[in-house]
């Protein structure tokens, strides 16, 4: 069966859409069979990413290692039964037609709360959380006191993940294995950055998460979008010499990758 990956964060500005197309990418490079399902259906950060990458390789007379993106499957409502969801149908469908295809089948999840996020997150075999490296941000996981030292309680995200493992132990799935990745974290040591490293590390003993590293803030991000490219792909599009900002980002995606420990994978770049 495919391993399910979903990307999950119900506030935007996180990266996910980032995370999911590297992460889909890296894995495609290693030769796995990569399907993606986009569940922002208003925005469509990963399906504009896929699209912006399928353009740029064709204009560019390139073929490179690239996960195929899915809209998920049309339903007809006179079809459900009474009390039946049509999203729950829709994402069961999608999954199901590409679960004999794929490797992996990764879902970008909407930066909200939505039915059908929270549908994915009971389908995750891993499930990846990228969050923003403040306190701000912090709140997605737990309430904490003003000090930034004790945690209050969890948070509505953090309740509906615990759900999400509740219904996988109730149908003898396996469990989630949760993954926070902070990201956007500043180079400098601040007093904040060190707070924010206790106060997860608490949390991730106290709810059940691993923690792995993401990605620093930097201006290649902004660059790649718009070509659908990742950091994997500057090599193969004639950028022969890397600056030092690229090639620390490609270390901070291999680590992240080695921290994911996807089963099967082994990283090669």
């Amino acid at each position: 069966m495919a391993h399910i990956i979903v990307v999950g964060n119900e506030k935007g500005g996180a990266g996910k859409s980032t995370v999911s197309m590297h992460v889909a990418t890296a894995l495609s490079r290693m030769g796995k069979k990569v399907n993606t399902l986009d569940l922002d259906l208003r925005q469509r950060s990963l399906g504009r990413y896929a699209e912006n990458r399928k353009d740029f390789l064709a204009k560019s007379g390139l073929e490179l290692p690239s996960p195929e993106t899915h809209d998920l499957p049309e339903i007809d409502p006179s079809q459900l039964k009474p009390g039946e969801n049509i999203y729950d149908h829709r994402l069961s469908a999608a999954v199901a037609n590409l679960e004999a295809d794929s490797d992996f089948i990764l879902i970008d999840c909407p930066g909200s709360h939505t039915r059908l996020s929270q549908v994915a997150h009971s389908l995750a075999d891993t499930l990846i959380t990228p969050l923003n490296d403040s306190f701000v941000d912090f709140d997605l996981l737990a309430r904490i006191d003003a000090k930034g030292e004790t945690i209050l309680g969890p948070s509505v995200y953090s309740e509906m993940v615990w759900n999400a493992r509740q219904l996988r132990a109730q149908a003898g799935l396996k469990p989630i294995d949760w993954i926070v990745i902070r990201n956007r974290v500043g180079t400098q040591r601040m007093v904040n950055k060190e707070k924010m490293e206790r106060a997860i590390t608490m949390l991730s003993k106290r709810i059940g998460f691993r923690i792995a590293p993401g990605f620093s803030e930097r201006v290649v991000f902004r660059e790649l979008f718009p070509r659908g490219l990742t950091l994997l792909d500057l090599k193969d599009i004639g950028v022969k010499q890397l600056n030092i900002s690229n090639v620390a980002a490609r270390q901070e995606l291999r680590e992240m990758m080695k921290a994911l420990n996807l089963p099967d994978v082994e990283i090669d770049f």
